[in-house]
């Protein structure tokens, strides 16, 4: 049976990686569904809150990074990702909708986990340079892409949590951009959107905490062609979590 915090069941068929996600900062502005339609595949429809699609930027550090019944690794198993990512539905054989996300880029400041993440689950991943440093829970953030399999990209920025961590309300704006266990991706570029895969993941609820942020600057949307002003941004910094992912499907 679902859990108290997700709105359907992890899958049944054992994971196959685990990793912990921390310093996590999720950067959220209101996007037109016309802005994003032309780099969504069609049999996917773009999600909306009160009539507003939306576009997260995430930078965060990956840890812990291991594949089934194997210890993590110290070195390629942590590493520094950032995500710049959508909110979709895709409808099924029996007209359920189901929610997910869509992920336009995964910037990684690890080779190997690039090259593993576009081979065995079929996403966007680049290569980037990366570096963190954080003093008394402020951190200072920089990644600039350097795969040339992508168009440039790259952000700099400190940011903070300024208040308590707490759970998001069911039904609320928190809860739509960030309770989503499901991912889409479909074939890495040339892409040819017949076909479609899906992945799950699950981990323990989000605890979010309102958040500051300082950006130096941001062109992660840029190869979209869409704005991302610092002062629009709604923030949020959450606690760790440890998570699961199973093998992607295919859907289509």
């Amino acid at each position: 049976m679902p859990s108290d915090h997700r709105p359907y069941p992890p899958p049944r068929t054992p994971w196959v990686m685990a990793m912990t996600w921390s310093r996590l900062l999720f950067m959220h502005w209101p996007i037109s569904i016309e802005a994003l339609r032309p780099h969504i595949p069609a049999m996917l429809n773009i999600d909306t809150f009160d009539g507003h699609a939306w576009l997260g930027v995430v930078p965060f550090t990956m840890t812990k990074t291991r594949a089934r019944f194997t210890p993590a690794l110290p070195g390629p198993g942590a590493f520094h990702e950032l995500n710049v990512r959508t909110y979709v539905t895709y409808r099924d054989k029996l007209g359920q909708d189901k929610p997910g996300v869509w992920f336009f880029s995964l910037d990684a400041a690890s080779r190997m986990a690039v090259e593993a993440a576009r081979m065995g689950f079929n996403l966007p991943y680049f290569k980037a340079h990366m570096s963190l440093d954080e003093r008394e829970g402020c951190v200072d953030y920089t990644s600039e892409r350097t795969d040339r399999r992508g168009k440039p990209a790259s952000l700099r920025c400190t940011y903070e949590a300024t208040g308590l961590a707490q759970r998001s309300q069911p039904g609320s704006l928190e809860a739509f951009l960030t309770d989503r266990y499901r991912l889409f991706a479909s074939d890495l570029p040339p892409r040819q959107p017949e076909r479609l895969w899906v992945g799950e993941i699950d981990h323990d609820p989000w605890l979010l905490a309102p958040a500051s942020c300082e950006v130096q600057h941001n062109s992660m949307a840029a190869p979209l062609g869409i704005e991302t002003p610092a002062d629009m941004a709604l923030l949020h910094m959450a606690q760790p979590v440890s998570v699961r992912a199973w093998r992607p499907r295919r859907l289509v």
